[in-house]
């Protein structure tokens, strides 16, 4: 080797090093600028003062596992808990990354923010170093990340979604460097991701398409043995976990009536039954986008820019198919794998919502979708950039010009009164809960009465005081009617409600134990 070569090879080296360590550190730049233009910095985002009430389940389950190994107490809907441990509806798979940073770093109301910017951070360099991108790609990658501000929000908030992101974006880099270079090792590894992705939430399953695809293309009968027993574990863990690992909800998270509807009301019926759900479907989805275009409605506002990728994704497939039948080029054949398959992903999605998903609820899950096709559409795009720009302006214009929701988009910082109140209501369950740290017991869990009503009229209540419970403490959120239609077999020991409600009259009534209350919240031990 000469030294031109050799010097050669050591600047390539010194601007891979320079690329990965840029998109390592530009997530964190991007929460840094945002917190100082709000007057805060990333230490001052607090989730007491959050009005996201799934954080809470998330954050104390996490919280438990690391002190316990799992929660004390049981987490779950209207009492409902998980046949085994003590999980709630969603699976414990899906915080994982969580749960190991806790065991390494300890567990506090700063961690998830922490832990998600430093996935997204590695999630990004990762991706870099993955696919060799351009620097001027890389500069695209840039500019949609901040027109994409739920990679803000996200990351400084106690959501999991990051995680999604970023394992999605990790499979998308490992699928080009495998494209690149088809080593075994690598073909395994995309089956692990997606198969852990699968365990997180289902719908990602689709993402078991490819390396199944590859292994059979390869390996063929070794290839479609392998993909089998793969897949076969995965939906088997997966059923394993959701029956035996999650509390049922309130309502069933899927709706699976359009499938019952075949086999008990006929075939006819049910095929009647399933067009008109797509069809319904369909029209409340166009009211939520008209919606996010006029009002800013986020859910619309989501639905929306899904669309207007999936329109550029598609249309991008469609040049680079004609380009590959011209040219004959290996690069553009392995476009055309990422790319059709990110299409029929986006596609299956929209059918699971559609047929499946609350809209609300679902919406959120599109988010992963969209934060993916960023990181695809910065390497695959058209010789100007036009499928980027389109991209960047749909994003500034629902997720900056339309954002005015604070519910939905406004990080929660530091609030002198909750700051105050989360003091005083920590000293209070500590003074007032015994935990059994060797036993899985009702006697860990307190009732969250979700809503509840005061003359006439129902309010949510302060529930952001519960992250002061002990750790180990389990949360069951509760409807008011069925306290009250329960409420001499309640099985949990205390319960949280609204001060001056119909359930804080009844509890004092029934001469139950008054440990705690301000004007907001009044805490009872009922046993």
């Amino acid at each position: 080797m000469d030294n031109n070569t050799k010097s050669e090879k050591k600047n390539k080296i010194i601007v891979t090093a320079l690329k990965v360590l840029a998109a390592f550190v530009f997530p964190l730049l991007l929460c840094v600028i945002f917190c100082a233009f709000k007057g805060h910095t990333i230490a001052d985002v607090f989730l007491p003062s959050s009005e996201w009430n799934d954080e809470l389940f998330y954050f104390k389950q996490v919280e438990g596992t690391v002190g316990y190994l799992y929660p004390r107490g049981y987490f779950g809907f209207n009492e409902s808990h998980a046949e085994l441990l003590s999980f709630a509806a969603w699976s414990p798979v899906l915080v994982f990354p969580w749960i190991l940073w806790g065991l390494v770093f300890g567990w506090n109301l700063l961690s998830p923010v922490i832990c998600n910017i430093v996935l997204l951070c590695a999630a990004s360099a990762l991706f870099v170093f993955l696919t060799k991108i351009k620097v001027k790609d890389m500069i695209a990658l840039g500019v949609m990340m901040i027109a994409f501000t739920p990679f803000i929000r996200y990351m400084l908030s106690g959501m999991p979604e990051i995680i999604c992101f970023c394992a999605c974006i990790l499979f998308a880099g490992l699928t080009v460097n495998y494209q690149d270079k088809d080593k075994l090792y690598k073909l395994i590894l995309l089956f692990v991701i997606a198969s852990v992705m699968t365990l997180m939430r289902p719908y990602l399953l689709l993402f078991l398409i490819l390396p199944v695809f590859f292994a059979v293309k390869k390996y063929k009968v070794k290839g479609i043995i392998a993909s089998a027993v793969t897949s076969v574990l995965t939906i088997g863990i997966y059923v394993f976990i959701k029956v035996k690992l999650s509390a049922e909800y309130f309502t069933p998270l899927y709706n699976t009536a359009w499938v019952t509807d075949f086999f008990d009301k006929g075939f006819a019926t049910g095929l009647h039954n399933l067009l008109y759900r797509i069809y319904a479907m369909c029209l409340n989805i166009a009211d939520y986008v008209k919606s996010g275009i006029y009002s800013g409605l986020c859910a619309g506002a989501i639905f929306a820019a899904f669309f207007v990728l999936f329109i550029v994704m598609c249309v991008r497939f469609i040049i680079d198919i004609v380009k590959f039948i011209k040219e004959k080029n290996a690069e553009n054949k392995n476009k055309l794998f990422v790319e059709g398959h990110f299409i029929i992903v986006m596609f299956g999605m929209f059918s699971a919502l559609v047929l499946m998903y609350k809209l609300t609820e679902g919406s959120k899950h599109f988010l992963t979708f969209l934060a993916l096709g960023v990181f695809l559409l910065a390497l695959y795009h058209g010789k100007y950039y036009i499928e980027n720009i389109i991209i960047v302006l749909t994003f500034v214009f629902f997720f900056m010009i339309k954002a005015n929701s604070p519910y939905d988009y406004e990080v929660p910082f530091k609030n002198e009164v909750i700051e105050a109140k989360t003091i005083e209501w920590q000293q209070a369950f500590d003074e007032n809960i015994k935990i059994d740290e060797n036993t899985l017991s009702f006697d860990n869990v307190v009732i969250w009465n979700f809503v509840d009503v005061k003359d006439g009229t129902s309010y949510p209540i302060k529930w952001q005081y519960l992250y002061m419970l002990p750790k180990g403490v389990g949360i069951s959120c509760c409807e008011p009617q069925y306290v009250k239609d329960n409420f001499d077999n309640l099985k949990s020991k205390y319960i949280v409600t609204l001060t001056g409600s119909e359930t804080d009259i009844l509890c004092r009534e029934k001469g139950k134990n008054l440990l705690h209350a301000d004007e907001d919240l009044s805490f009872y031990e009922l046993r």
